[in-house]
This record gives structure tokens, C-alpha cells and sequence, in this order.
């Protein structure tokens, strides 16, 4: 009976489906027919020359399409201005409803959305479903209950002609279901939500109904739309059903008896395997635990020994029983030792007091030594008595081998710490202790914290906002000796073993450091002064023939004035006489101007800064070097920007550097140039004004010439001190330049100049940034 009951059901569900796909074929054929028809009607429209002719005819054959298919309520046939020409037909109830205030925005919007789409993607497309708002007792209300518009572009070549728009009824798609199968079935278009856009019927489903849903596709890009089928059974059978009363009946009596019989075998059952899987919980226990174990009797011979105490020994549990104090398993050396502890463990857990574990060792058969601790219970009967003792043990090799290394790194990590030649201490960050310093610390600052909060520069150890220093320079004086030394000094602030902030500072003692450093700048001092004497040397030559020309220069205009003076005493005289003495003084002011620069170049002084004018600075340095230019037939020329900031530098220095700068270029021009074609060489040029792309801006001087440039070689090594491509060149200058730019906080770089074609170089051009505000006291070079 139960399989016919299935085959009935199966045969119930096949007719369902078969059912439900005629239907949605119909639904999907009328579909595509209707879109086939409007693209027809729309290449008509569009391909008729006469105006009236297409209008009729369009008009004609919707008015019939609409008469003939009960799920269309309105065609349009809408221009490429998107402007409705069209409408078919024109008016009635259900188009009146639809025109309704609270109904017409959202229908004109959804047209306007699918007419977007089917220009976009030059197909038919379709709208989302609309709720038209409709009072109950409205026979409109039942047909029109929800809508949705289908848009069919007409194109003339890639050219969009217009659009024929439908307008679809959800309750009328049913109407395609033939009148038949409604009749035997309800049919229920439904939305991928489960919201019922239209239904054959209202008639309830009994729950025994079976039911069956497909999905719909009405167009390329149709909405997601499911049409549901729902069958009523057929009236019940009452001889079938009395049928299988009868046969349940019998079952459950048969049931009971046998229920009576075998309750009894049930709960003997469950009380055998509860006991069985007690012995098995607990044999399984004592063999997988990697503690051994032993029973012992009250004679202290063991009774039982559990798998992992016999691998412990190496020996079998037969070998094993029986056994009593001293046990073959002890070393010989220590058997004393561990009958005695055992002895004392028994009497403890016999006057039941707290159980302590003692340590002991196992000698395994092979040899092999296994150090463990023993815990031992009194083992008591059902009746309370007393019958044995059961010992655990637990072996502890590894722990107690890793503890014995962690005890030597440990005393290695004091043993380094306390070798350092520098400072470690560790302060609490809350109360200010010293929890650890290393023998350093303690010789150099005792064994307080004094020292530690001397080298921070605070009172406290609490952390400042950047509590991560990556080093700092401090200096101490030690007011015991009066011996002032400098540190290195490194701090971060750690969690110390009881889990609270504390300050970790390392001070390495720098001092050595410190003074060699003072006595490098002094020799850097020593060997500018001694720059300056050379090239003052260099230039003592050019001087003294220079100086010549306008003192001879003087001398004759003298002389001249005296000679005119004799016996002429007209107005005449007096005009000649004039420009010549402004002439002579002019040339005697210029030799002194000369003499005085040369003065203040060579004069020993200490660097010092003060507030200057870069622009007097430039102008000194082109009077000194350009006696050696005009002397080679070179020239030289400035450009300083207006309204320059005064800078804080050392004047002397800095004319040092500028003069070397241009000596260097004069000498570069006369390798290219020839002395005889010099007179169209171009000038060296010196510059200044300032460098706005850095934050903040810098103050720029350039010397550029035109000769040969430099070499990728030299260029890498030219401020390296003692290289010089110079025959009689000590490799000094450019390294006491940089030297003393830096000392400044600037930078001097140099970079060739190529040609347009970047193949030849065209010459070189030295770079100065200077800083127009110096932060601190910065020590000059």
C-alpha cells in the first residue's frame, strides 16, 4: 500500500510539472510573438513614406493586438524625441485609473527607465512591476492590480527611429493559461521576494496539495518572474484509509508486546555497557597516561603496575610484582637514599598528611638514569579499609634539564652584563628603585639610583611623550674628582619580570671620543689658516704686479700736474688739471681698497659668527681673485638677488671657501681657453639668491664657469682630503670647504654642465646652502 501510495504521488507531480510547462511555454511563446509583432509594426511605421497611411495602419493592427490579448492594456508608439504620438486605445476605465495622480508618476517613470535601457542596449526591455493604487470594490482593481512595460527600440540603420511601448497586465498573463487547466489547477505568478502579482484563483489550497514553480523568461532583459502551479487532491479514499487504520493498529499492538518482553533485556543491556565502558575508561586511562603508576600492599611489595611505569623501567609488569624495597629498578648508589625517603612517604600518607612529592631516579635496564618525583595516597577499600598504598610517577628529566640551562644562560647573561665597560641599570618606572646595574654602574655611580636619573636628566623614571630615544650625548661632572666625562646614552622603558613599566638605560663612556673630536676641529682650524697663508702666497705675485699699474698711474698724474702748473694759471689749465686728480685718487683709493682685503684675509682670528651681508661677502672674494683673472685675461661676475636676508655666518670663512671656489674655476677656464682666444671666453659667475624648494628656504650661492668639468671619477673623490689632480696641489682646499660649510649646517656639492645633445660637458657649477636661521650653537670648522 505504500508503494502505490508513492506511485500515485509521483504520478501526481509529473502530471504537476507537465502541467506547469505547458503553461509557461504558452506564457513565453505569446511573449515572443507580441515582441516579434512589434518590431514588424515598428519597421512598418518607420519605412512608410506616407504620414496618414503608417498612423492607420499602426493603429489598425494594435487596436487588434489589444482585443486579441487580454494581458495588453495600452500600445504607444513614442518618436526618437521621446515624445508619444501613438496610443492605442486612447482611453478607458482601466487607462483612466492608470492616469490617476497617484498612479501616473510612477508608470510614466518606470517607461521612462525602460525606454533608458532599451537605448542603451538596443534591445526590447522591460520595467520593474508597479503596484497601481486601485479602491477594493473596483472592477478595474482585479485586472490591473499590478503592470509593467515592455519597450521595443526600431532602429533605421544605427539610427534610433522611435520605440513601440506595451503595457502589460500581470493578471491578464494568466489569461494565456488555457481555461482548462485553470479550472483543474491555480496558477500564481510570483516575484523573486515571494510577492503574488497575479493568481487564477482565490479559492484556498488544502495543505495535502502539491505544488510546483518554474521561472519565467520573458525577454533578454525581462524582470525575474516565477510562475507557481498549485493542484487539489482528489476527494480521500475512506476504504484506503480504513485499510491502513486497520494495518497501524496491529503494528502497534505488536509493538507493545514486544516492548513488554524486551525491557527488561534493555536494562540489563545499559547496565552491562555502562560497566563496560567504566572498565574501559579506566584501562584506558592508566595506559595512555604518561604517568607511571603502582599499587602496593600493605607489606610494600607491588601488586600492579600500569604500562607506562614498566617503559619507564624497561621491565615487564611480571618482573615488576612482587618486588619490595630496595626495587631492582633503583640505582645502586642511591637505594639507601630512596628507601629512606619512601619510608618516610609512606609513614606521611598514613597519618594522612599533606601529600609532598619526593624527587628520586629510575635506572632503566638499559642503563639510562630517569629523575622523577613520587606522589603517594593510601589506597582503601569499599569498606574503608585500609589495603595498600598507590604510587605516581611523574618523570621530570626534561623540566629539571631545561631549568639547569636556564640557571647557566642565566648566569652567562650576568657573567656578559658584568663585563660590559659600559652603564646598565633598570629603574622602576613607579617607585623609583634600582632593580638591577652591572658592575660598571656600581663602580662609576654606586649602588643607588642616583646615577640612572643623572644620566636620564629627570627626578623620575615616568615616560616622556617620546619615550623612545635613539641616543643622546650628556655631559657629568663627578664631584668627587671634578673630572667632567660624556656619555652615550640609549633608554626605552621595558616590563620587568613582575609584570610593571620599568626604565632600561645603557651610558657608554664617550669621552675618548669627545676629545678626539675637539682635537680633530682644532687641527681643521689649524689647516684652514693654513689654506689661507697658501693662497695668499699664490696670490702675492699677482698683488705686487697689479699694485704697480696705479701707483705709476699716480705718480705720473702727479707729475703731469706739476708740469702744467708751471707758468699756466687760465681756466683751462684748471679744467685739465681736475680730472686728473680725480683720476689719481680714484687709483690710490683702489690699491688701499686692495691692500686692506688682502689684510683681512690673512689675519689670524678665532671663527666667529655674526650677522652678515652675503652680497659684501661676494664682492670682497671678486676683488681678491679678480686681480688673478684680468692677469689670465679672465672675468669674473656677480649676481646677487635684491633684498637678501642677512645670514649668521663667519665672514672670514666664508670669503675662504668662495675665494677657493673661484680660483679653482679661473683655473678650469684656462685649460679650455688658449690665451689668445680668452678675450671670448665667458665669465666665471658667482651668485646668490635663495632656495625655495626646501623647508625652509636656504640661502644659494653658485660659481659657475664654462671650462671642462669634471670628471665622474674625481667628481666622486675631489672633497676627500689629500687628493688633488694639481702637480703642486695639497688636496686640502675642497675638503676645507665642505668642511667649513657643513660646520655651518650647509651643503656644497658640484655638478657638470652638458650640452644640449647631453654629450659634451660644458663646464661645472659649485653649490653652497646656507641655513638663513642656525638652530643651537654650532661649532665652526
Amino acid at each position: 500500500m505504500g508503494t502505490l501510495q508513492l506511485q500515485e504521488k509521483s504520478q501526481q507531480e509529473a502530471g504537476l510539472f507537465r502541467e506547469l510547462s505547458i503553461a509557461k511555454q504558452r506564457i513565453q511563446l505569446r511573449f515572443a510573438n507580441n515582441t516579434d509583432l512589434m518590431q514588424a509594426m515598428g519597421r512598418e511605421y518607420i519605412g512608410s513614406s506616407n504620414y496618414d497611411k503608417a498612423n492607420n495602419n499602426f493603429t489598425a493592427e494594435a487596436e487588434t493586438l489589444v482585443h486579441a490579448n487580454h494581458e495588453i492594456i495600452q500600445i504607444l508608439w513614442i518618436d526618437e524625441k521621446e515624445q508619444k504620438q501613438l496610443s492605442i486605445p486612447p482611453s478607458n476605465i482601466k487607462l483612466d485609473w492608470l492616469r490617476a495622480p497617484n498612479n501616473s508618476p510612477i508608470v510614466n517613470e518606470a517607461l521612462k527607465k525602460s525606454m533608458d535601457l532599451s537605448a542603451a542596449t538596443n534591445r526590447a526591455a522591460f520595467s520593474k512591476f508597479l503596484a497601481i493604487t486601485i479602491p477594493g470594490d473596483e472592477l478595474a482593481g482585479k485586472e490591473i492590480r499590478d503592470v509593467f512595460w515592455q519597450t521595443v527600440p526600431q532602429f533605421s540603420g544605427n539610427e534610433n527611429r522611435g520605440m513601440v511601448a506595451v503595457l502589460y497586465s500581470t493578471q491578464g498573463i494568466l489569461d494565456i493559461i488555457p481555461g482548462e487547466l485553470k479550472g483543474q489547477y491555480r496558477f500564481t505568478l510570483v516575484t523573486d521576494s515571494d510577492k503574488v502579482l497575479a493568481i487564477s484563483s482565490d479559492k484556498n489550497i488544502p495543505k495535502r496539495a502539491f505544488s510546483n514553480q518554474t521561472s519565467l523568461d520573458l525577454g533578454v532583459l525581462s524582470p525575474n518572474l516565477s510562475l507557481r502551479i498549485d493542484t487539489y487532491p482528489p476527494p480521500t479514499n475512506l476504504s484506503f484509509r480504513m485499510l491502513i487504520g486497520v494495518v497501524l493498529g496491529l503494528s502497534a499492538f505488536v509493538v507493545w508486546s514486544l516492548w513488554s518482553v524486551l525491557k527488561q533485556m534493555q536494562v540489563r543491556q545499559e547496565a552491562e555497557a555502562n560497566l563496560r565502558a567504566e572498565t574501559n575508561f579506566r584501562i584506558a586511562m592508566e595506559n595512555s597516561t604518561p604517568v607511571g603508576i603502582r599499587a602496593h600492599g600493605m607489606d610494600k611489595a607491588i601488586t600492579y603496575v600500569n604500562p607506562a611505569f614498566c617503559d619507564m623501567t624497561g621491565l615487564s609488569a611480571d618482573e615488576l610484582i612482587g618486588q619490595k624495597p630496595p626495587f631492582i629498578f633503583w640505582p645502586e648508589e642511591d637505594k639507601d637514599t630512596l628507601s629512606e625517603k619512601i619510608n618516610r612517604a609512606l609513614e606521611g600518607a598514613m597519618a594522612e598528611e599533606k601529600k609532598i612529592g619526593i624527587e628520586g631516579s629510575i635506572a632503566h635496564r638499559n642503563g639510562t638514569i630517569i629523575q622523577t618525583r613520587t606522589f603517594i595516597s593510601p589506597l582503601i577499600n569499599e569498606k574503608g579499609k585500609q589495603t595498600g598504598w598507590v604510587t605516581s610517577l611523574i618523570d621530570i628529566s626534561e623540566p629539571k634539564k631545561i631549568r639547569q640551562e636556564l640557571a647557566a644562560a642565566q648566569d652567562r647573561f650576568v657573567t656578559v652584563l658584568e663585563g660590559l665597560d659600559a652603564s646598565v641599570s633598570v629603574v622602576s618606572n613607579e617607585t623609583g628603585e634600582l632593580l638591577f646595574a652591572n658592575r660598571f654602574y656600581r663602580e662609576t655611580f654606586g649602588a643607588d639610583a642616583r646615577g640612572h636619573f643623572d644620566l636620564v636628566g629627570t627626578n623620575t623614571a615616568a615616560p616622556p611623550i617620546n619615550s623612545e630615544l635613539e641616543s643622546e650625548e650628556i655631559q657629568l661632572l663627578n664631584e668627587s674628582t671634578g673630572i667632567s666625562k660624556w656619555y652615550e646614552v640609549r633608554r626605552r622603558f621595558i616590563p620587568w619580570v613582575d609584570g610593571h613599566l620599568a626604565q632600561l638605560l645603557i651610558a657608554t663612556d664617550i669621552t675618548v671620543r669627545i676629545e678626539a673630536d675637539d682635537l680633530m676641529r682644532q687641527h681643521e682650524e689649524r689647516m684652514q689658516f693654513t689654506s689661507r697663508l697658501t693662497t695668499m702666497g699664490e696670490m702675492a705675485s699677482s698683488l705686487a704686479h697689479e699694485l704697480n699699474q696705479p701707483l705709476a698711474a699716480i705718480s705720473n698724474y702727479c707729475m703731469g700736474v706739476a708740469k702744467r702748473l708751471q707758468g699756466h694759471l687760465d681756466p683751462s689749465v684748471q679744467n685739465d688739471i681736475l680730472p686728473a686728480l680725480e683720476k689719481a685718487s680714484n687709483q690710490a683709493h683702489r690699491a688701499g681698497t686692495i691692500i686692506q682685503r688682502i689684510k683681512g684675509f690673512v689675519k689670524r682670528s678665532e671663527p666667529q659668527r655674526s650677522s652678515c651681508d652675503i652680497s659684501e661677502i661676494i664682492n670682497d672674494a671678486t676683488g681678491l681673485v679678480e686681480i688673478e683673472a684680468n692677469r689670465h685675461r679672465l672675468s669674473i661676475q656677480s649676481h646677487v638677488d635684491e633684498n637678501l636676508p642677512r645670514v649668521d655666518v663667519d665672514p672670514v670663512l666664508i670669503l675662504q671657501v668662495l675665494v677657493n671656489l673661484l680660483k679653482n674655476s679661473l683655473d678650469s677656464m684656462r685649460e679650455v681657453y688658449p690665451l689668445s682666444s680668452r678675450w671670448s671666453a665667458p665669465p666665471v659667475t658667482i651668485s646668490a639668491d635663495l632656495e625655495t624648494s626646501t623647508f625652509p628656504a636656504m640661502l644659494r650661492i653658485q660659481v659657475r664657469d664654462t671650462g671642462a668639468g669634471i670628471t665622474e671619477n674625481v667628481l666622486k673623490r675631489m672633497f676627500e682630503p689629500f687628493f688633488s689632480t694639481k702637480n703642486d696641489g695639497m688636496g686640502m682646499g675642497l675638503n676645507i670647504c665642505r668642511s667649513i660649510i657643513e660646520s655651518h649646517h650647509g651643503r656644497l656639492w658640484a655638478k657638470n654642465q652638458m650640452d644640449e645633445e647631453q654629450i659634451k660637458l660644458t663646464g661645472c657649477t659649485f653649490t653652497i646652502l646656507l641655513p638663513l636661521e642656525i638652530v643651537g650653537s654650532g661649532v665652526s670648522a
